[in-house]
Order: C-alpha cells, then structure tokens, then sequence
C-alpha cells in the first residue's frame, strides 16, 4: 500500500513538471537533452560562482581561487679559491670539495693546480648564497664564503675569491656530490667581521674564517617570474583566461613601440606567469597583496556597493589596511575615497590611505607618510618604501629631512628610499671607490633641523648629529652623515695594507702604504674622513679594509659622532592604538590626544618575510623571539643599532664600548 501511494506521487510531479514546461513552450525533450545537463567541469561551477557574485557583495576575490609560487629563495652551492691571504691559507685535505676544485681548474687550463693550493696565500674555501626571487639575468646578489670544518686555513682576512660557478648540489650516498644547472657566478673581495685586539689574543678568531662578498654574484639564468597556480577544483583555460585579463586590466605596461601589454598570462589550465608592475619594484609582496584583491568577476552596480562599504571600513582602524590594499586593487577610481581618509585623526587610517596613494601614483600623502616615518617605528619600513614610489620633488624633500632625525634607522632608511627614488639626487650622489663600493658625503649640517622630532632631547644638537654608516649587506657603501667629520688624533689605524696615523695637536694625517715588490706609497691629508677614506682607496684598500677601519677607528675613540652597520627599518612591528575612548574622542574633535594612561591594544604591522626589497636583507630570515626590541615603548629607539648607541661614562659619551663588536657579531650571523 504504502509503495502505490508513493508512485502516486511521483506521477503528480512529473505531470506538474510538464505542464509547467508546456506553459513555458518547452518540451521534455528539450530540458532532458544531454547538452543541457548540470556539467560537473569547474567551469560550470565557476559560472554559478559568478551569477552568485553579482547578487551580493562578498565579491569573490583573485586570491580565492589561486595560490602564488616564485618568491621563494633558490639555495646555491659551489667551491671556489680564495687568494691573496697573507700566510693564513693552507693546504686543503683530501674530499669531494678538493676533487671539483682541481677539476675546475684543469677545465680552466691552470698548471700546477695542486702546487698552488698548497700555497699559504691561498685557501679553498665553500661558496653558498640564496638566489633571490624576481631577479633579473646580469643582477647581483650577496654571497657568503666559509672554511670547511677541517681546513688548514685559519683566516680569510684580505682575501679574494676568484671566479666560482653555483648551482643547485646535494650529497647523495653511495652518488656523491651532484650538481644542477649553473645558476650564477661569484667573485670578489671578502667581508668579514672586524675584531678587535683584545678578541684575537682571546682566541675567537675563528670568526676570522668565515665572510660575505656584497653583490659578489651575479645571476646567469632567465629571468625569474612570479606565478599564480589555480586550484585543482577550479583550474580551466577558460577560468586561467579570466584570470589573466583580470589582472591585466588592472596591471599593464607599454613596450618600446607604445603597445600595451598585460601583466599576466595564461600558459596552461592552471598556471598564469605574473610579471611585475614597475612601480612595486622594491616592494614585490605589496603587488602580490593587491593583486590577490583583484575581483574575480563584479559587476559595476556590485563594486559601487563594495567601494560605498569601503569608504567607511578605511575609517576603522582595524579595517583601514584590508579596506585600503581592496581600493588599490581596484584602482584610480578609488583615489578620492582615499584621499577622504587622510582627514581622519587618526595616524594609522592616514598611513594606510597614503600607502595606497603612493602606489596609484598619488602624492596627496606624502605628508602622513613623512609622519608615519618620524613618530611610528611600526609603520616606518612601510612608509619609506611608500615614499620611494613617488617621484615627486615632495618626496625629495621630505626624506632629505627625515636623513636629519635622531634615529639612526630613519636617517639611513630614508637615505635608501632617496637612493632607491633617485640615484642621481644631488643631496646624496655617491662617488664610486675604484668600482668595489660606493662612497656619499651629505651636508645634514645644513638641513633645518625638524621641530617634530619623537626622538629629540633637550641640549642634543638640532639634528642626529654626525653619523657613519656601513653595510654588510646587498649594497657595499659608506655613508658619511656630516660632511666635515674629522678623525680624532692621535690615531694609528689599519685598511689593508694602508697605516693611518696621527701624533696628538696635529692637523694633517699621514696615509701610507709599505708592501713588498711595490714602490712605497705615503701622503699627509687632512683629518677630514671623506678624504682619508678617497686616499687609502686610491691606495689599493678594498671596501673590507674601509670598513674595518672606521670600526677600528671607533673603538679607539677616533670618530666623534654614531657608528652603524645596517640601521634598516624592520617589518612585523607591534603598533599599540589609542584606546576607544580617545579614539571616538579624535574622531568628533579632529585631534588625537590621549587622557590617562590606559591600556592599549596592539596590533603587528606585516610581518618579518613582507619587508619592502630596499630593506630586505635577501637572506631567509630566522626566527625571533616575540619579545622583540621593537616593542620598545619609546618612539625612535626600536632598532638594534639605535640600540648600539654609546652608554659610555667617557667625557664627550659618544664612543661605543667593547659591547660594539659583539653586536657587530651577532648581527652578520643574523
């Protein structure tokens, strides 16, 4: 009984069904017809993805639909001779290593190879370096040199490396060393950490075998490209074509004969090969960002509701960086939303606003930009970059005047987004050394001192003062803050093989070279270091003497002002907000002022692996402990080299103790 009941209702369905068809002037046939069967294809699905889309404003994003491959760091490997040592060198022992090198050698016709590895003036030594994402065939990159374990070798002091290939390598058991393609070669002078007189007879030269060559290697693969792979339940060609214009209606270029040309394109079913938009050049994870918030598919009526909502999540300040990189994806048409959002009190809502302007091409910014550098050591790394997008005379000035903050991390972080805007700026034009490294005299002395300086306390001069700033990382350069810093005398310091020396009262200084089999070289100059720095090179010092000079020079009491090594900004920073009562306070008076001391809420501003390309390091970061001197709640004195500064009981208490080399240490293995 109960089974005809239930056929009975099915026939009543079936009949509906029809006559309702009928009503419609289909027939059976016609909904029943193969072709018009639900496809279970991901096209299929994408398209009621889609229609679902245009009816409601959670538009499906870029992002949801594709993952991104190609910013990963590519791990090199070879063997290579370091010569010149004096007399640290050794004979290698037999293994894998010393069987390519003399293999490499007999292809580069050498003779004698094994007499010359004997040699004390020479050492093999393992060549490593990470070649870094989006680089460009003939672009160079930092390499890293070291003894093997057991090695005769005691010090690569002074030494060159000669040419090296690197490749891909692994050791297999039983195969031994197998090598990839060649992916770059390497040479050049080495780095390594300075040490002082009292850590060689403490017996830690060991750090002594070890160093870095900056932009020692040089890419000689294709050039490295950006990636989006479609999810396997939604990959097509259509799908990977939709993608692609997407993206290419929102990233294009011109080539040489002013045809445009899209960004992206779809090779297969699944991948679409992203190149990267000019203006996000240095800052590679910002493009990746906005270009996952690039609308699948939305209609014009959907992205006027989404942007209305927009306009007021940028206002919210734990919305303001989802809702601004949203309106950077979308594009121009997003500019007065986000330059409404600069009116706001609040500091972070401005910064995030301005960010996105800058990468619109928009400088109305700039100048919540120039604040977020100055007064928010979370937001600084970010702004810098930011500011680097623009090339405004706006942006010329205001990083001309951020080089004459307290902070050691804004002077030279400002100087990078000044270098990386305009290399030929007249206010830090370089002078290059012999081509081993870049040498730049700026007259901060003459800038106007700033009158918002976080950092500033009463009795210190009106600006940072004199500062010398090294590197040991990506760009070989010194950069002299205070074009008329003097050495201290007496003095009696090394580069290389050239002695500077200085008796007490005097006001010239004596650079001198004595080597054997070469005329000997000496000439009096003034204390001035630009110029002492100009005549040791002229010389024959390389960039390592340079550097372990002025270091050496420091700890001796020699040089007046700061020294830093790498005082870049960091990302992953924690920014504490204003507590809500303050914050609905700014938002109906129009200023930001806080009341009693409350509690605030933080909130970490990107991460360590998002920092722009100016300031990344292009080595894999490690990881840190969460109670990071950025935390610190002091404005401007958040960085391990502001931390550097001198706590000394000198007279003058601006010269740095033994605690320097230590630092200097920690931070090359960092």
């Amino acid at each position: 009984m109960k089974s005809s009941v239930n056929l009975f209702v099915i026939v009543l369905v079936v009949a509906a069904g029809i006559s309702g068809c009928q009503k419609l002037n289909l027939s059976p046939s016609d909904w029943l017809h193969p072709a018009s069967l639900r496809s279970q294809s991901p096209d299929e699905e994408t398209s009621e993805i889609e229609d679902f889309a245009e009816t409601k404003v959670e538009t499906p994003f870029i992002g949801d639909y594709t993952q991104i491959t190609g910013k990963n760091l590519i791990a090199l490997e070879g063997v290579g001779l370091v010569t010149g040592l004096k007399g640290t060198g050794g004979n290698p022992p037999p293994s894998v290593h010393r069987e390519a090198l003399l293999r490499e050698m007999r292809r580069r016709n050498v003779k004698n190879p094994n007499h010359i590895l004997r040699s004390p003036s020479t050492a093999l030594v393992i060549v490593k370096a990470y070649l870094p994402p989006l680089i460009r065939k003939g672009e160079k990159f930092d390499v890293e040199v070291y003894l093997p374990g057991n090695s005769e070798a005691t010090s690569l002091e002074g030494g060159w490396l000669m040419e090296s290939y690197l490749a891909e390598q692994a050791m297999i058991q039983g195969r031994g060393l197998l090598k990839g393609h060649i992916l770059a070669k390497a040479r050049g002078s080495i780095l390594i950490p300075p040490i002082s007189n009292e850590d060689r007879k403490k017996a830690v030269a060991g750090i002594l075998r070890r160093g870095r060559i900056l932009a020692g290697g040089v890419s000689v693969t294709e050039d490295r490209n950006l990636a989006l792979y479609l999810r396997n339940d939604f990959k097509s060609i259509r799908n990977a074509m939709r993608i692609a214009d997407r993206i290419g209606g929102r990233f294009h270029h011109f080539d040489r004969y002013g045809i445009e040309e899209p960004l992206a394109e779809a090779k297969t079913d699944k991948k679409v090969v992203l190149k990267l938009k000019p203006r996000y050049k240095h800052n590679d994870s910002r493009y990746l960002q906005v270009v996952r918030k690039i609308a699948f598919r939305e209609t014009d009526v959907a992205q006027r509701v989404r942007m209305q909502r927009l306009t007021e999540e940028i206002k919210i300040p734990e919305l303001s960086e989802r809702a601004a990189i949203q309106l950077e994806a979308i594009g121009k048409k997003s500019i007065p939303i986000l330059k409404s959002a600069l009116k706001s009190p609040l500091l972070e809502v401005r910064f995030h606003a301005a960010v996105a302007l800058a990468y619109l091409d928009d400088g109305s910014g700039l100048k919540d930009l120039a604040e977020a550098a100055r007064e928010e050591p979370a937001f600084r790394v970010y702004a810098l970059a930011a500011m680097s997008a623009i090339d405004e005379p706006e942006a010329h000035i205001y990083l001309r005047e951020l080089m004459s903050m307290t902070s050691a991390e804004t002077r030279y972080g400002a100087f990078r987004a000044l270098w990386t805007l305009d290399k030929n700026d007249p206010f830090i034009r370089g002078e290059d050394m012999n081509g081993q490294f870049m040498l730049h005299v700026l007259q901060t002395e003459l800038e106007s001192p700033s009158q918002d300086d976080p950092n500033q306390k009463e009795g210190a001069p009106k600006n940072g003062g004199p500062m010398v700033h090294i590197t040991h990382r990506k760009h070989p350069e010194v950069v002299l803050f205070g074009s008329q810093q003097e050495f201290r005398v007496p003095i009696a310091v090394r580069a290389g093989d050239v002695l500077i020396t200085g008796a007490p009262g005097v006001d010239q200084l004596i650079v001198s070279k004595y080597a054997v089999g070469e005329k000997d070289q000496r000439k009096k100059v003034s204390k001035n270091i630009a110029v002492v720095i100009r005549t040791a090179v002229e010389m024959g010092a390389s960039y390592p003497d340079i550097a372990q000079m002025i270091l050496q020079a420091h700890q001796q009491g020699n040089i007046e002002g700061q020294v830093e090594i790498d005082a870049l900004p960091e990302g992953g920073r924690l920014y504490y907000r204003p507590v809500e009562e303050d914050a609905l306070m700014a938002l109906k008076s129009g200023e930001m002022k806080s009341s009693k001391s409350k509690k605030k809420k933080s909130a970490r501003v990107g991460n360590e692996n998002m920092v722009p390309n100016i300031f990344h390091s292009g080595a894999p970061r490690k990881k840190t402990s969460s109670k990071s001197s950025a935390d610190s709640s002091e404005i401007g004195e958040v960085t391990l080299s502001d931390s550097r500064k001198s706590k000394s009981s000198d007279d003058d208490g601006k010269f740095i103790k033994q605690s320097t080399f230590k630092d200097w240490f920690r931070y090359f293995n960092k």
